[in-house]
């Protein structure tokens, strides 16, 4: 598996911006998927993450991102809305292949659970 994330960029407060990752050779059936970041001098958290049945969002950015995928496409996005200085971070699409699937799992494997990593993409928000 392979991920790619774009979409990244310089937006003011309040503002919006909609993330990309493609993942190839990737199977929504036997994998989790899902958003990760980190910010300066914080450590990497897990936002929001999807399976073929669940979807988890970190307290922080419910109501204000939605995780949604593409099978098609085998691409997730990550719409982000209503954008504040402390999103700014790189994030970083991430993946993990899966033997089962419930919602406890993929919320913590959402906060420390995925091997696959992108390169990340660099969203600033600007005050």
């Amino acid at each position: 598996v392979q991920l790619v994330e774009s979409g990244g960029g310089l937006v003011q407060a309040g503002g919006s911006l909609r993330l990309s990752c493609v993942a190839s050779e990737f199977s929504f059936n036997d994998h989790f998927i899902g958003w990760f970041r980190q910010a300066p001098g914080k450590e990497r958290e897990g936002i929001s993450c999807i399976s073929s049945t669940y979807t988890y969002y970190k307290e922080s950015v419910k109501g204000r991102f939605t995780i949604s995928s593409d099978n098609a496409k085998n691409t997730v996005y990550l719409q982000m809305n209503n954008l504040e200085p402390e999103d700014t971070a790189v994030y970083y699409c991430a993946a993990t292949k899966i033997y089962y699937s419930d919602y406890n799992l993929l919320a913590s494997t959402c906060r420390h659970g995925m091997d696959i990593w992108g390169e990340g993409t660099l969203v600033t928000v600007s005050s």
